[in-house]
């Protein structure tokens, strides 16, 4: 199982980046949750945005709402974060992250949204936004 982050890089504020994570080892058409999580220095990991494969329910951080969308493309068992209008706190490692999740099997997509909540791990990748 193996997840691949790409499209981090160094952004001016207010500009957009779209991420992307690709699958491998698995396949996330049914049954999982999917999620991206943004670690900055000094700080714990955090979930920006997940999303229940099964039924598109979705979650975002306060801080990503109205700036940030999840996406997947099933078909290529690919995810994507697109950030727009992003800030100088917006700075971090971005990872993505998976796990089976069955959507009506109990629990909210945002009650997984967190580090013990996901099975499966990227590496991360880096946003670096300048103010």
């Amino acid at each position: 199982v193996q997840l691949v982050e790409s499209g981090g890089g160094l952004v001016q504020a207010g500009g957009s980046l779209r991420l992307s994570c690709e699958a491998s080892g698995f396949t996330f058409a049914n049954n999982y949750a999917i999620g991206w999580f943004r670690q900055s220095p000094g700080k714990e990991r955090e979930g920006v945005s997940c999303l229940s494969v099964d039924d598109g329910h979705t979650h975002y951080a306060e801080s990503a709402k109205g700036r940030f969308t999840i996406s997947t493309n099933n078909a290529r068992n690919k995810m994507y974060l697109q950030m727009n209008s992003l800030k100088p706190e917006d700075t971090g490692n971005y990872y993505c992250a998976a796990s089976r999740f069955v959507a009506g099997s109990g629990g909210s997509i945002g009650s997984v949204c967190n580090y013990y909540g996901m099975s499966y791990w990227g590496k991360g990748i880096l946003v670096t936004v300048s103010s």
